[in-house]
């Protein structure tokens, strides 16, 4: 079919970007298991799903609850979203042998969904920063990017952390520094590093972008498709390429450039031209 066609062309893009980038992996690292803590596995189904956080992955973690829940839930979107996220409802491979791991690895269905990389990097700064219950974020990152970027910050900008600017939380991102202490954030991570698509052969690629058919379509492989459906639902605050747009108004084309660079595998990897807002040099 078409749709397999598509997926073909979307693993061809990860393989050849994996091959021509395959400097930066000369290392060969093999994955440990903390490198596993993103796939979420299905023993029913047979299926293993990388989550990817600002990509649907709180409805796909859902998803995976009623999958696994054994009858437990049949409507994913009665289950809360903190729920979803409550690391115990959900098994991830890590938490396997190696022998287990690795037969998982081969004879599963594996997937994963990913997002227009600048998209996705605006989403977690809007979700995180800009929303005032999440103090978590602010105290734990906030103050830090403010104490780092902000000259002439006030006592409460440092104590609280909860008005990071778009500019400031860009610049932590491309600071050398930022990286040698310690990974990104799992929101703002790579997919590349999160998922491992040079180590793990995905067997299908989901996009963002074409959410609903492609989620769809892997249910539908999964062989429960008749009576699952991913969850829709028209999300009013979800960022757009307009809203990404204006954020990137203001990043000096330095910057662009930099931020580009540290993002620059998932573009490539998964196809996304560079954006026409960009004012690379």
């Amino acid at each position: 079919s078409n749709t397999a066609i598509l997926h073909q062309i979307r693993r061809d893009q990860v393989t050849d970007t994996c091959r021509a980038n395959s400097v930066s992996s000369r290392k060969r690292r093999v994955l440990t298991p903390n490198d596993l803590k993103h796939l979420v596995v299905d023993e029913d189904h047979e299926m293993i799903y990388c989550y990817v956080p600002k990509v649907a992955c709180t409805n796909w973690k859902r998803v995976m609850m009623v999958l696994t829940g054994r009858g437990k839930y049949s409507n994913p979107m009665e289950i809360p979203a903190n729920e979803a996220h409550v690391s115990s409802n959900l098994k991830t491979l890590n938490q396997y042998s190696i022998p287990e791991i690795n037969h998982r690895l081969k004879n599963y269905m594996k997937f994963l969904f990913v997002r227009e990389p600048f998209e996705r990097l605006v989403s977690a700064y809007r979700n995180k920063f800009t929303q005032k219950y999440n103090t978590s974020f602010h105290k734990r990152y906030g103050t830090k990017i403010v104490r780092r970027q902000r000259k002439n910050a006030t006592q409460e900008a440092l104590r609280k952390g909860d008005d990071v600017k778009f500019e400031e939380f860009v610049a932590y991102l491309i600071d050398p520094h930022t990286q040698r202490e310690e990974p990104f954030n799992e929101h703002w991570q790579t997919v590349y590093s999160l998922c491992h698509p040079c180590h793990i052969h995905y067997d299908l690629i989901g996009k963002y972008e074409t959410l609903e058919e492609d989620s769809n379509y892997i249910l539908q492989l999964a062989g429960v498709g008749n009576y699952l459906k991913f969850p829709t639902y028209a999300k009013s605050t979800r960022t757009t390429d307009e809203m990404t747009t204006e954020f990137f108004q203001n990043i000096s084309s330095e910057h662009q450039m930099q931020l580009y660079e540290v993002y620059k595998l998932d573009f490539l990897m998964f196809n996304y031209s560079v954006p026409s807002y960009l004012k690379l040099e």
